[in-house]
């Protein structure tokens, strides 16, 4: 009898991923039967019963409130005023929020009361007023359902919108941007890339509205594979390539979201506000005003301040005693941040500006290796801790049963 490999690879993963206390998924991969998940008790609704009760669904107009809802349906100002006392630790009643849905619950005898109103503050959660007898307020989480699939596509403009023509969710994009941070510069991603996305839809009802774990991803940049699989390791879960090494390396590919490269690492560049040659030993990165500038690794600022020879604004981190990295031209720093301050791989330190001799807004990045000036587009980062030798074979067994994302 021959076995679908599709079911095959999705329970060992599934097991594996048991092994390591894992949310465990529903073995789905067809999202459009979705809506065979959800058989639920038809007569209770958020956990109520209907048996004897009428359900109307309604939204929070433009300047509407709580007091607002109550009031049209007939609810005393003293029973409205008891109600927000004993909401205030569960729901803060004045950020209740235009558009967001709401349920009234009425009883379906000839006073047709009202029992429950029912504020769906997000997707997921929800609050319950209770106008019976005991007056009650209570926060309440619907299901999430956690549904297997697998997303492929080409890039032909952007990765974001081949995601977006295929009715996927574009934080797809972003995920995968975390992910292959460290070897993929995803502001130069080319037509023709390629892309196979083993992952969690995030299910609540019959609508998808989020993503969860990824399991494992390739994407083909330039004709080469770059593959990412999830594990655990000391209760800690990376991403490493095929190989079991960590796709963390010591460095982002760059500290910014930016549009272009507007000026490269030169020994003889022509200055645009000087307009006189002199070494530029850094990379200008060109961005709108305010765009959030990270450090690229781990490590301590040393300096913070204005540079008045022309780097205006600035900031210099100290990663080991090795490399050292300074981010010029900012618009303002992040809150807080001061000399001596540790800082975390991807930690924000400040926003692009055009401070000091700048024609626009961009930031001047630049790493030194020993106290000299180099490359920041040629710099090899250190990759972080491999799988470790003990948990080698069952990472391995992984690997081999989802080989097929890069295929």
């Amino acid at each position: 009898m021959k076995i679908n490999k599709y079911i095959v690879l999705t329970l060992m993963t599934l097991i594996f991923f048991s092994c390591q206390n894992e949310p465990k998924p529903i073995i789905e991969k067809n999202v459009d039967k979705i809506h065979q998940l959800n058989s639920t008790n038809s007569n209770l609704f958020f956990g109520i019963s209907i048996d004897s009760l009428s359900v109307k669904k309604s939204k929070i107009k433009k300047n509407e409130n709580l007091s607002d809802v109550l009031n049209k349906y007939g609810v005393s100002s003293q029973k409205i005023y008891k109600l927000v006392e004993k909401a205030k630790g569960i729901c803060n009643v004045k950020k209740i929020r235009r558009g967001n849905t709401y349920y009234l619950l009425n009883s379906k005898d000839s006073l047709s009361s009202l029992q429950y109103m029912i504020y769906e503050k997000n997707r997921v959660e929800y609050i319950v007023f209770s106008l019976q007898d005991s007056l009650h307020v209570w926060k309440g989480e619907k299901e999430v359902k956690r549904v297997l699939d697998t997303v492929s596509g080409k890039v032909e403009s952007s990765l974001w919108m081949a995601l977006y023509k295929q009715g996927e969710n574009p934080e797809i994009a972003n995920e995968l941007s975390d992910i292959f941070g460290w070897t993929i510069d995803f502001f130069g991603i080319q037509k023709g890339d390629y892309f196979k996305v083993y992952f969690e839809q995030l299910v609540v009802e019959k609508d998808t509205f989020g993503i969860g774990r990824i399991f494992a991803a390739n994407f083909n940049h330039y004709h080469t594979n770059y593959q990412a699989y999830y594990y655990l390791q000391d209760s800690i879960g990376e991403f490493f390539d095929e190989k079991g090494n960590s796709l963390r390396k010591t460095f982002l590919k760059a500290p910014l979201k930016y549009k272009r490269i507007s000026s490269k690492f030169s020994n003889h560049r022509y200055h645009p506000v000087l307009k006189i040659y002199r070494p530029h030993h850094g990379v200008d990165y060109a961005a709108a005003s305010g765009t959030p500038v990270h450090t690229i690794g781990d490590g301590i600022v040393i300096k913070k301040g204005y540079q008045r020879r022309g780097g205006g604004n600035y900031v210099k981190i100290k990663h080991n005693s090795t490399y050292s990295t300074t981010y010029m031209h900012l618009k303002g720093f992040a809150k807080g941040l001061h000399k001596g301050q540790r800082l975390k791989q991807g930690d924000l330190i400040g926003y692009v500006g055009a401070t000091g001799l700048a024609t626009g807004p961009h930031l001047d990045f630049r790493v030194y290796k020993n106290g000299t000036a180099i490359n920041p587009l040629k710099i090899k980062s250190t990759p972080a801790k491999p799988v470790d030798s003990i948990h080698m074979d069952q990472f391995l067994t992984l690997v081999d049963s989802l080989s097929w994302i890069a295929e």
